[in-house]
């Protein structure tokens, strides 16, 4: 343990590897770019080895900063779970909050940048519901909704906090093998995520209609969540829509690949809804995520 580097090290390097650029963490973490770049240089000193590439713009992580940045990320995520764990069992029960929100907008959006908000909050405990809709909504015991769709929803106040994209994504390597051989969208092996639950998502029919592109065959592996979708995918099995909300961190670190020019606005962005006069903590967490988007 003692050759751990210190814990600021790590969580702004983790920052710059979720938000692309030192600028970005910079403000993300209130401190100058400059500040920023001498905390990662600070580290690539006691490691021995380089994180980022600097021969391209923007930089991008090198094969150990890749490591480095899943591994970091994961342990804050253990971090940030032990200490909701800590706050329960010491009975902290007036400093809570429940949110509600799809399984892959919790896993790749949320519980990634939770630690951001701990850190400007220790006082606070989020819990994150999945339900099997995939059209979460205020109810009792929900203080904070994040759903996606067009908006218009009656209920609590709701604010805009991202346009949402997809685009088709794939393992570099598969991606590469089959733009090597040719391969189009018309017979590119697929992956589909498909449950009763989801039904307001739009799957690979819709994207390929919009797209004008004919396929004989929709045939290929289904998952019932976006998460093992996901899995599957980074894999190498196939290809799957990503969606900016569950994608975009691994297309960051180069885990995966967007499909050159496949990006589609359908017109869906993400909302976070709150109670009409929010207080306490569901009002630091909404000021916290309106601001970090």
């Amino acid at each position: 343990m003692d050759r751990l580097p210190p814990l600021r090290l790590l969580t702004t390097f983790e920052a710059v590897a979720r938000h692309g650029s030192a600028r970005l963490a910079a403000a993300r973490l209130n401190v100058s770019a400059s500040a920023v770049s001498q905390t990662v240089k600070a580290l690539e000193d006691h490691i021995g080895t380089s994180l980022f590439d600097r021969g391209t713009r923007p930089a991008q992580l090198t094969e150990a900063g890749e490591l480095l940045s899943r591994a970091v990320r994961d342990g804050l995520g253990q971090i940030a779970a032990a200490l909701e764990d800590i706050r329960a069992l010491s009975g902290q029960d007036g400093a809570q909050l429940t949110v509600s929100c799809t399984l892959g907008m919790a896993t790749y959006w949320l519980m990634p940048r939770l630690p951001d908000f701990y850190a400007a909050h220790p006082d606070v405990t989020v819990n994150v519901q999945a339900p099997a809709t995939d059209l979460p909504h205020l109810s009792p015991g929900v203080d904070v909704a994040i759903r996606y769709g067009t908006g218009g929803w009656s209920e609590g106040t709701t604010v805009k906090l991202f346009d949402e994209r997809v685009c088709p994504v794939a393992a570099p390597q598969l991606l590469e093998s089959l733009l090597e051989k040719g391969v189009e969208l018309d017979t590119a092996p697929l992956i589909h995520v498909r449950s009763p639950h989801n039904q307001h998502w739009a799957g690979w029919e819709e994207y390929l209609r919009t797209r004008r592109i004919e396929r004989s065959r929709l045939s290929g592996q289904t998952f019932n969540n976006y998460v093992q979708a996901a899995q599957a995918v980074l894999d190498g099995r196939g290809v799957m829509l990503g969606w900016r909300s569950i994608a975009s961190g691994a297309v960051r670190e180069g885990a995966l690949r967007m499909w050159p020019d496949g990006e589609l606005d359908l017109g869906t962005s993400y909302y976070v809804t709150g109670p009409r006069r929010p207080s306490g903590p569901a009002l630091a967490f909404l000021e916290w995520i309106i601001g970090n988007e």
